[in-house]
């Protein structure tokens, strides 16, 4: 019995701040709990709001009043029916193509037919797709590169003492400083007359994986390096393997540390990404940002903070992703 409610009190500590509140809720809150757990959040939220409305009010740009709540909300609500007529222009594009293929093939059964592809404009909506692939194709990458290495630095002092230096020097180096020599080194050695990937599409994501390894890295070395030395007396005792030695005893000790880095990398990738793809022209949402600001529109102020609010909340669950998927992976229930 006492084994059952201590399973379940362990479980409830990693669900998601929402998701444990609903659950203390049925075990008895009292209004005051309840108060300090979701009043609160929500009074600082409309808080938030009214001081957004009262600062709207008394701004005046270039491009008109700046946009207050009920104005983004409008625009948010523009950009969703634009994606909505979009879709269907797509549907009926390709409808009209499978119509007349149909009369082709009836008149002539050998005929060679074919489907293009709708070349409208990106939506809102697309971009944001962009944008993800682009930023989670290049944090996989720089995490392929980092975990490894920062396993070999961890369980070796002279490699560690080798490429610290090296982490040193380039750690620190803003995405604006690597993107014109990615763009320069893409377009050198990226050369096809039919080529799988865009070339914005390469830039935004190489400079992506430049700025985020880092953490991942120091971060993997960090908890490599922390394992206990009773777990490594055990596995000299047993004379694991090299890879079962990493297998067994230091990744799963190092896994607390790692998704450290794993969440720091993201986040710096997906601030990164929005810079890269303003420059790279990439279309993801940096792309949008940059166009709406060029357009100059009564409406793309109010547009520009639809990104805006998009890009915080994007962050915000790519955070709690990474936090589920420590949750799976770990013995260490305590990460939030």
């Amino acid at each position: 019995m006492t084994s059952t409610t201590t399973t379940t009190g362990a479980n409830a500590s990693t669900l998601s701040p929402f998701a444990r509140i609903t659950h203390q809720a049925r075990k008895g809150l009292t209004a005051g709990q309840l108060m300090h757990r979701l009043g609160l959040p929500m009074i600082g939220l409309a808080v938030f709001l009214m001081l957004w409305q009262w600062a709207a009010e008394s701004i005046e740009t270039s491009l008109g009043a700046f946009p207050g709540p009920a104005e983004v909300w409008q625009q948010a609500d523009g950009l969703w029916d634009e994606h909505q007529a979009s879709r269907e222009r797509a549907s009926k594009f390709i409808a009209m193509q499978e119509a007349r293929n149909e009369r082709i093939l009836e008149q002539n059964p050998e005929a060679e037919v074919r489907i293009r592809s709708y070349n409208g404009a990106p939506t809102f909506i697309d971009q944001i797709g962009t944008s993800l692939v682009t930023v989670m194709s290049g944090f996989l990458l720089g995490a392929v590169i980092a975990i490894p290495l920062g396993i070999f630095m961890g369980m070796s002092r002279a490699m560690q003492d080798a490429l610290n230096p090296l982490i040193q020097l380039f750690k620190p180096v803003s995405p604006l400083a690597w993107l014109p020599l990615v763009t320069l080194v893409v377009s050198a050695v990226y050369v096809s007359d039919d080529p799988l990937f865009e070339k914005s599409f390469l830039i935004s994501l190489f400079t992506v994986t430049l700025c985020s390894l880092w953490p991942i890295l120091i971060n993997t070395a960090a908890g490599v390096a922390s394992v206990s030395e009773d777990l490594h007396n055990v596995s000299r005792v047993l004379s694991l393997p090299t890879w079962t030695h990493i297998r067994r005893i230091v990744l799963p000790s190092a896994i607390p540390h790692m998704f450290i880095g794993l969440r720091i990398s993201l986040g710096i990738a997906w601030m990164v990404l929005i810079a890269a793809e303003m420059l790279a022209q990439n279309p993801g949402l940096g792309k949008f940002v940059w166009d709406e600001f060029q357009n100059g529109s009564s409406a793309s102020l109010g547009r520009i903070m639809v990104a805006v609010l998009t890009i915080g909340l994007i962050g915000f669950l790519l955070d709690r992703l990474m936090v589920l998927l420590q949750q799976k992976v770990s013995w260490d229930s305590k990460s939030a």
